[in-house]
């Protein structure tokens, strides 16, 4: 084979895995849905009397991407069980199936997340070195896991973005859950993505901040009193009472559930909110800052 064959050939095969994400192995209820959908696959493309290579060109997709889709090693982009429907004929039977991967296509602790801001009824959260992703525009997100080192591929950096635009579902549920973020001054001064990237983004902040449920403080780089110098921290609260925390630095930076851990991070998030700038205050140094921007 020569050099140049050599080189198309790996560019079919990265094309051919452009369209869809790897499987996580440790994910044991995702891999056993996305071995399922291979199977039906498999199932329909030879009740169509087609070869993987075939159903590949039909699609326009290599064949190796094919069998990673039907071995279960791959899990397609819904675009990918669309193209397959229609080649196979199978009357939008194979189209259904993204109904079962739209559960498991995110990584599985993004996943365990939206389940737990799906529920909640009040969410707190203190950001120091980057935006709270409940806040993030979509290009915010991509530069932000673009910069991550060791780097991420770029399917993995779409997987994520895509995972992190999927939870800002949680502004369209009725009622909607109280959100509170308190947001360092440096959140929104660094140019994470550019200039222009940072822009939009503190546009998008105060039209998020317009919603009732949805409240935004900013604490200034120059306050002398600060409970929050440990870093980050969340809360969740639910129907039922209970409610989930997590601090950076504190419980090993683990989410705990225990009432005498959370109060812990409830009182600290408390003070922070006392010691920032109130949301009429922030949302005019949101605006001061668009302007210098």
């Amino acid at each position: 084979m020569s050099v140049d064959e050599i080189g198309m050939e790996q560019q079919a095969d990265a094309g051919a895995d452009e369209p869809g994400w790897d499987v996580d192995p440790d994910d044991e209820s995702g891999v056993a849905v996305i071995a399922a959908v291979g199977r039906q696959l498999r199932a329909w493309r030879e009740a169509a009397g087609l070869t993987a290579a075939e159903l590949g060109a039909a699609m326009g997709y290599g064949e190796n991407l094919i069998y990673k889709v039907e071995g279960g090693r791959r899990i397609p982009r819904p675009e990918f069980l669309d193209k397959a429907d229609e080649v196979c004929g199978a009357g939008g039977k194979i189209a259904a199936m993204k109904q079962d991967l739209a559960a498991v296509r995110y990584p599985k602790k993004v996943r365990d997340l939206a389940k737990l801001e799906a529920k909640a009824v009040e969410l707190s959260a203190y950001g120091s070195h980057n935006l709270h992703g409940l806040l993030q525009t979509e290009e915010y997100a991509r530069a932000l896991f673009g910069m991550r080192r060791p780097a991420f591929s770029s399917d993995e950096v779409e997987r994520l973005v895509a995972a992190r635009m999927a939870r800002k579902s949680i502004y369209s549920r009725s009622p909607g859950p109280e959100l509170s973020f308190v947001q360092e001054e440096a959140t929104l001064r660094r140019p994470i993505g550019g200039r222009m990237v940072l822009r939009r983004q503190l546009e998008y902040l105060l039209e998020v901040g317009k919603l009732r449920n949805v409240e935004i403080q900013v604490m200034p780089t120059s306050r002398e009193d600060h409970a929050g110098m440990s870093g980050e921290m969340e809360v969740l609260k639910f129907r039922d009472g209970s409610a989930v925390g997590r601090s950076e630095g504190e419980f090993g930076s683990r989410p705990v559930a225990d009432p005498k851990h959370v109060r812990i991070i409830e009182l600290r998030h408390g003070i922070i909110r006392a010691q920032a700038l109130t949301p009429r205050e922030s949302r005019a140094f949101i605006e001061h800052a668009l302007g210098e921007t």
